[in-house]
């Protein structure tokens, strides 16, 4: 007896590692010391040290259960820059720069290309952003999960100077709210998805003309990474004053997150299309509006708050960066919370 015939291959977590050295290496920055392989990830503080006072902002997620599509899809090269997307636009919303990133991957049996796969995705989600991807785990467990199956996770380090975190505390009624478009359902309620669609590979490459594709091909579009667009905003000299970035709990739980007391968030529901899957799963499901709101993000995947004066600018800087944008609405004074209208 051995520990490979116990299910765990040791060799193949070897190759694991070398196939994807290959992606990690295009995700570097000049601060990372040392290289993978590592007990632990090192990233030099140096270039933050002229800050007036450098704070540290982190964020943690996973994928959620849309990683049932990339095992009926067989496409595992994507749910990676879902992870990144899910942790570093947190991090964003604080007004932080991601540094490094971290991957988890748990599965049932290591199989050296898959696994090289989803850290291919999760390196793409790090170049989008300008993190390094300076470590990481592959755990292989043998009688806990299906052989063919896994699980991702990641978590993210950035820094922000203390004057410049975003905190909605300045906040007051007039300034204008900037919706961000979102590349689809991101990665959040898939247990619905998957309720209301059947989880099926023919299902899955069912085209649909309203998408313009097929439905796995819309529900596996990875989320959109908003670094590079609020990183716009900041340069162009815009003071974001509040920002939501829009997942689990739709508009109704994360709108109010960026709120202070005495104001609310309005919000008007024909300032934009919607984009169509969102209305062909309304529709297959019978979802009431009210639970589409507050489950999904509806076609905006961050809301950000700007003074009036200068909404022209952060749009253009938004847009500049390479994302779709709209004016969809204002902060009033009043309970707070968040009206759609």
């Amino acid at each position: 007896m051995d520990y490979k015939n116990a299910g765990v291959d040791i060799e193949a977590g070897y190759k694991s590692v070398e196939l994807m050295k290959q992606y990690v290496k295009k995700t570097m920055r000049p601060e990372v010391l040392g290289g993978l392989g590592g007990f632990s990830g090192a990233f030099s503080l140096e270039k933050i040290k002229n800050m007036e006072k450098p704070t540290l902002v982190s964020g943690t997620d996973g994928v959620g259960t849309k990683i049932k599509l990339a095992f009926l899809m067989d496409k595992h090269d994507t749910v990676g820059i879902d992870c990144v997307a899910m942790c570093v636009n947190d991090i964003a919303c604080a007004g932080g720069e991601p540094l490094f990133f971290l991957d988890y991957i748990a599965c049932g049996k290591n199989e050296p290309e898959k696994i090289a796969t989803i850290v291919k995705g999760v390196a793409e989600g790090c170049k989008q952003c300008g993190a390094a991807l300076i470590g990481g785990e592959t755990a292989e467990h043998p009688g806990l999960m299906p052989e063919d199956e896994y699980d991702l996770a990641g978590f993210a380090v950035g820094v922000v100077d203390e004057k410049d975190l975003i905190t909605g505390k300045d906040l007051k009624a007039g300034d204008v709210l900037i919706g961000i478009a979102s590349s689809g359902v991101h990665s959040n309620g898939f247990s619905l998805v998957r309720k209301v669609f059947e989880m099926t590979k023919e299902s899955l490459d069912t085209y649909y003309d309203v998408l313009g594709k097929t439905l796995g091909e819309a529900l596996i579009e990875p989320t959109r990474i908003y670094v590079k667009a609020l990183r716009e905003v900041k340069d162009a000299g815009v003071t974001v004053k509040g920002c939501s970035h829009i997942t689990g709990g739709g508009f109704y739980e994360n709108i109010p997150r960026m709120l202070p007391d005495g104001v609310k968030a309005v919000v008007k529901k024909d300032s934009y299309d919607i984009p169509a899957i969102f209305k062909l799963l309304q529709e297959k499901g019978g979802i009431t509006e009210q639970m589409m709101y507050n489950t999904y993000n509806m076609g905006l995947g961050m809301i950000v708050a700007v003074d009036p004066a200068d909404a022209d600018k952060a749009m253009a800087a938004i847009e500049a960066a390479g994302e779709k944008c709209f004016i969809v609405g204002d902060i009033q004074d009043g309970e707070k919370g968040v009206t759609l209208c």
